[in-house]
């Protein structure tokens, strides 16, 4: 019984624990996923707006160059270091520069940038995805594991518990037989206690019998 309470604590620890790694897990992979999903949507924004950019810039429309200095000036910071010296240098001058129909871009110079700017996001996006394939897979794969984990545990403690209970049952009853038990010798005690005397009775009336005939 005591070995059983011990194991039984034992297994509700392990099964505790595997709990708990698996609520940790399970919220990490929630900011994770949040996480992906905003850098996810910035990307194909920005993605979508350096293409348009290109469009714009093709065109050389005043009103729309602004536009193109916006989303350049937006998606600099994160595509900079991707850049080349030179690039940098020719994106840098295009947002100082007032866009307008004074400005007269150096096409290949600003096309090349645009087009290495939106070629970056495309790539970190892409393997951004992927990443997020394989954490998705490994979580599902722990959560699986710790799942399986904490059945096994909880059906073992189920099953002791069980064992426990019978034997506490086949204890108390035990001990229930040898009250009954001790009980009836003590009956049995008394009976014969009480025959003994009755005998001890009788031998003496016949031996006076005898000595009155």
């Amino acid at each position: 019984s005591a070995q059983l309470n011990t194991e039984i604590k034992n297994l509700e620890k392990e099964v505790a624990a595997s709990q708990a790694a698996l609520d940790t897990a399970t919220a990490l992979r929630e900011k994770q996923l949040a996480d992906f999903n905003a850098e996810e949507k910035d990307s194909l924004e920005s993605v979508s707006a350096l293409k348009s950019a290109v469009i714009v810039l093709g065109k050389h429309q005043g009103a729309s160059l602004l536009e193109v200095a916006r989303t350049l000036r937006r998606a600099f910071p994160r595509a900079e270091a991707s850049l080349t010296h030179d690039q940098r240098r020719v994106a840098t001058s295009f947002l100082q520069a007032v866009p307008g129909e004074s400005y007269s871009p150096q096409s290949s110079e600003i096309f090349g940038v645009l087009s290495q700017m939106k070629e970056t996001f495309e790539e970190n996006l892409a393997v951004s995805q992927k990443e997020e394939q394989e954490n998705s897979k490994a979580f599902e794969d722990l959560k699986i594991a710790k799942e399986a984990e904490i059945k096994a545990g909880q059906e073992q403690i189920d099953a002791k518990t069980q064992t426990l209970a019978e034997t506490d049952e086949k204890n108390a009853q035990a001990k229930e037989d040898i009250v009954d038990t001790k009980e009836s010798l003590s009956a049995d005690e008394e009976f014969l206690a009480m025959l003994k005397e009755k005998c001890s009775m009788t031998d003496s009336e016949w031996e006076e019998r005898q000595k009155t005939r």
